[in-house]
C-alpha cells in the first residue's frame, strides 16, 4: 500500500474543513501509534489534512476504472459496495474512564486514517519507512507496495455505547435508537460472550486479505488507550453478491448463497429495506442502516455424510445449479405451492413471500478457524446483514426456528450495531450523533 505524495495523487476537490475537525490525527491518536502494540511512532504531520493527497468525496465503482472506493459519501462504503473477497471484522469496547471527548476524537482519528487507507495510502504521510529511524514507524508496513484492493471501512455503534452497566458514559443515552438493543435469544443459540456484542465495530473488506488485516491492525493501534479490541473475525470467499454482474458464491455446505439478495442497483429496495428513511427516528441515523453480525458454526463433518437428495430437500434448491426444486433456473421464483419444496426448507422459510415481505441485504463470508477440541473443523458462515430496522432481522430469524438446516448449524456469536450515514468530506463517521 504505497503512500503517494500530494503531487502523485489525483487532485482532491476543494473542501472546507470545519474548525472542530482535526486536520490529522489527534494527540491521542498519535500516542496510540506510539504505544499501541508497541510498534508505532509520533511522526505523523498534523497538517497533512483530510484532503492531503487523498481523493475525497467521489463515489467510485471499482471494475471499469479500477479506482478505490471513497471513505466519504452519502452512505458508508462496504454496504452496497460490490462484495470483496476478504473480510476482517473487529468489535471494540471503550476503555474505562474514557469520556465523550475521547470517543469523538477516536471517531475523528479513525475517519482520518480510513480516508487514507481506502485510497491505498499508508496510515500517515511518513508511513512505514519515512519517519525518524530512532522511533517506531507510524505504519506497520505489511501493505507496502499493495494497492487499495477495493478496501472499504465501515464503522458502527453498539447498544452499550449509549448506555451500559456504568450508565450514560458519553452523554448520548437519550439519542439511542429505540430498536438498537442486544438481540434476543433465538432457539438453538449457543452464544459465546467473547464472540458477541461490543461498543463499536469496524468492518474492513478488501480483495486482498493482507490489506484488510492491515487496516484493522492500524486502526486498533490508533485506538490504544481509548478502546480495546473485544473480538475479531477473518472471513474469505464471500457468500453473497450486491451487483448483478457478480456470480452467486457458495457457502461451505456447497450451495449457492444470496441468490435473492438486494442489489446495489435496486434503489427502491434499498430505500424500503436497508436505509433508515427521512421519516424514521432518530434523525442523526437517517441515511444509515443497522448491521447484524452472527457467527454461525457449520457442523460440516455431519453434513458431508448426508445424502445429496436430503441436502437438496433441506435447502430447497438444487446443489449444482442453485435452482429451486420446484423447477426453473437459479433465479426462477420458487413455486411454494409445489410439494417439491419442503415446508421447513431453508428457501421457503427465508423467502420474503413467506415473511410479510421482509428483505435484508447480506454480506456474509466463509470462515475456517482451524480445528476445535474434538478435532473437527471450526468452520462456518460469518453472517452480516444490513436492514432498515433490527426488528426485521429478528422477525426473519424467529421464522427460521423450524428450518431443517438447524440440525447442522449453531449460532455461536452475535451482535447488532447502528451504522451512521456516510461522513461528509472533512467530517467524521457519526458526527451527527454529537451535533
Amino acid at each position: 500500500m504505497t503512500d503517494h505524495t500530494e503531487a502523485d495523487a489525483s487532485p482532491a476537490p476543494s473542501i472546507e474543513v470545519p474548525a472542530s475537525v482535526p486536520t490529522g490525527l489527534s494527540r491521542r491518536g498519535l500516542l496510540g501509534l506510539a504505544l499501541g502494540g508497541g510498534a508505532a511512532g509520533l511522526a505523523i504531520g498534523v497538517g497533512t489534512g483530510l484532503a492531503g493527497g487523498i481523493a475525497i468525496g467521489r463515489e467510485r465503482e471499482r471494475g471499469e476504472s479500477g479506482e478505490p472506493f471513497a471513505f466519504f459519501g452519502p452512505h458508508q462504503a462496504g454496504i452496497t459496495t460490490p462484495v470483496q473477497d476478504h473480510l476482517h471484522f473487529a468489535s471494540f469496547d471503550m476503555m474505562p474512564r474514557t469520556d465523550r471527548d475521547d470517543l469523538i476524537t477516536l471517531l475523528q482519528d479513525w475517519s482520518y486514517a480510513a480516508s487514507r487507507l481506502t485510497q491505498g495510502l499508508e496510515v500517515s504521510a511518513t508511513g512505514a519507512v519515512g519517519g525518524d529511524a530512532r522511533t517506531p514507524p507510524d505504519d506497520t508496513g505489511e501493505a507496502q507496495g499493495l494497492s487499495a484492493s477495493g478496501l472499504t471501512i465501515t464503522i458502527g455503534f453498539g447498544p452499550t455505547l449509549f448506555e451500559n452497566e456504568d450508565g450514560d458514559r458519553f452523554g448520548i443515552a437519550s439519542r439511542r435508537p429505540v430498536g438498537l438493543e442486544r438481540l434476543p435469544s433465538f432457539l438453538g443459540d449457543d452464544l459465546n460472550p467473547d464472540l458477541s456484542d461490543g461498543d463499536l465495530c469496524i468492518q474492513a473488506c478488501a480483495d486482498d486479505p493482507q490489506v484488510a488485516v492491515h487496516a484493522i491492525r492500524n486502526l486498533s493501534r490508533i485506538a490504544f488507550g481509548r478502546a480495546r479490541l473485544r473480538w475479531s473475525q477473518l472471513g474469505f470467499g464471500r457468500t453473497s453478491r450486491t451487483t448483478a454482474d457478480q456470480a452467486t458464491p457458495r457457502n461451505l455446505f456447497g450451495y449457492k448463497d444470496g441468490t435473492a439478495n438486494i442489489l446495489a442497483s435496486d434503489s427502491g429496495a434499498l430505500d424500503d429495506h436497508v436505509w433508515v428513511a427521512a421519516s424514521d427516528e432518530p434523525a442523526w441515523l437517517r441515511g444509515g442502516s443497522y448491521l447484524v453480525a452472527r457467527k454461525i458454526a457449520m457442523i460440516v463433518e455431519t453434513w458431508d455424510r448426508v445424502r445429496l437428495e436430503e441436502q437438496n430437500r433441506i435447502i430447497g434448491r438444487d446443489k449444482g445449479e442453485g435452482a429451486p426444486l420446484s423447477g426453473g433456473d437459479e433465479f426462477h421464483e420458487p413455486d411454494f405451492a409445489s410439494d417439491a419444496i419442503h415446508q421447513d426448507s431453508h428457501v421457503r422459510l427465508a423467502h420474503p413471500g413467506q415473511n410479510d415481505g421482509v428483505r435484508i441485504l447480506r454480506r456474509g463470508y466463509n470462515y475456517v478457524d482451524g480445528n476445535n477440541s474434538l478435532g473437527r473443523l471450526d468452520a462456518g458462515l460469518f453472517f452480516l446483514s444490513y436492514q432498515r430496522d433490527p426488528a426485521r432481522y429478528i422477525s426473519l430469524q424467529r421464522k427460521l426456528s423450524t428450518d431443517l438446516m438447524n440440525e447442522y448449524i449453531r449460532h455461536v456469536g452475535s451482535g447488532v450495531w447502528a451504522i451512521p450515514a456516510g461522513a461528509a468530506a472533512g467530517s467524521y463517521a457519526g458526527a451527527e450523533l454529537f451535533a
